[in-house]
């Protein structure tokens, strides 16, 4: 049977609104035009290049990818200019990661010596050429590094003929974060070194980006769905969220609860205040715990319960990682489906 409308669709399908996703690319583009800084997309939210090419074809200089093996799919897929914001370790990842460079301009995010020299050895085997961006440690105490030590790795990356210092790389790009940027670039320039580019990231951090003159570039995902996390952090409104997860109530025996076909495996779990998702059509419903394949939704404060059969759609906490558990998104315009995408690099996540 064609699937040509939602109704044609199993359960539990993801659904991206076309209207919506089109008019968040456009904003995040018209953003940062105003700013006067680059929009490099990161593709980890969609994974599939049919997207990517629609952001870049909207004024994007090129993508982000998480992953090594994301970035191979792109690559196959005709990308050219691809930054990978992640220390790639270990012998075989490198390798791979070499023969990439030899295909596109491949930009990597280190923040130690060790990473550096790693990937430094499988490049010049590969005879190819990286750029490497030295990632400052930010408000949050993920990866990344000092500003004196940063110094030094630039120092480092220099002495390699086949690599070249690419500037500096900050998640989340906060405006918190600026006195140590601002550190780091002047002990930069005091050794002469030149910093092409200074790249911010993080879908609520492009709300500080204009507090943060020296940003060259934003690495921006999650806004191209926006989901019920960034709603409840108010980085956007329920109004831009352009993801859906099409459920169906599969038992309704009791007066208050019903029981979806989607839980873990379709929803992924992580939670906003206990609750799993915002169910559209009842938005006093809370979807408060989710095994593999069952949601459960209490209807207490609702003044119907669904029954069995019944489609309700998830506004999901968290799109990036629901695009990994499917196969497939179905772009709608109504009720009309006009794209079915596989979701290429599903699964990529070394």
């Amino acid at each position: 049977m064609a699937i040509t409308r939602v109704s044609d669709l199993e359960t539990p399908s993801v659904l991206i609104d076309l209207d919506k996703m089109e008019r968040n690319i456009t904003s995040m583009q018209a953003r940062c035009d105003e700013l006067g800084i680059d929009f490099r997309p990161h593709i980890k939210t969609h994974k599939i290049p049919d997207i990517a090419r629609r952001q870049i074809e909207a004024g994007a200089v090129g993508i982000a990818c998480q992953k090594v093996s994301e970035a191979e799919v792109f690559v196959d897929a005709g990308f050219r200019d691809i930054q990978i914001p992640y220390n790639i370790v270990g012998e075989r990842k490198t390798r791979r990661l070499a023969a990439l460079a030899q295909r596109a301009d491949i930009t990597v995010a280190v923040d130690s010596q060790a990473v550096v020299d790693g990937i430094a050895e499988a490049v010049e085997e590969a005879g190819a050429s990286i750029g490497m961006l030295v990632e400052l440690v930010s408000l949050n105490n993920r990866t990344g590094t000092t500003s004196q030590a940063a110094l030094e790795l630039a120092r480092h990356i220099a002495t390699s003929e086949n690599l070249r210092f690419a500037g500096l790389m900050i998640y989340p790009s906060d405006a918190a974060i600026r006195p140590r940027l601002q550190e780091t670039l002047a002990l930069l320039a005091d050794a002469r070194i030149d910093v092409k580019t200074v790249s911010g990231g993080g879908s609520g951090a492009i709300r500080e980006a204009h507090l943060i003159p020296e940003l060259t570039e934003m690495r921006v995902g999650t806004f191209l769905f926006w989901d019920w996390g960034s709603v409840n952090s108010r980085y956007t409104s329920f109004d831009n969220c352009a993801m859906r997860v099409r459920t169906t109530v599969v038992s309704a025996n009791e007066a208050t609860r019903v029981i979806l076909d989607g839980g873990s495996k379709a929803l992924h779990s992580e939670t906003v205040d206990s609750n799993y998702g915002y169910i559209e059509e009842h938005p006093a419903a809370k979807l408060y715990k989710v095994n593999e394949e069952h949601g459960y939704v209490d209807f207490s404060d609702c003044d119907a319960l669904p029954q069995v059969g019944d489609a309700l759609h998830v506004v999901p906490v968290h799109t990036c990682v629901v695009t990994n558990l499917h196969n497939q998104l179905y772009g709608l315009r109504g009720d009309a489906i006009e794209e079915i995408w596989d979701v290429a690099a599903r699964g990529m996540v070394w």
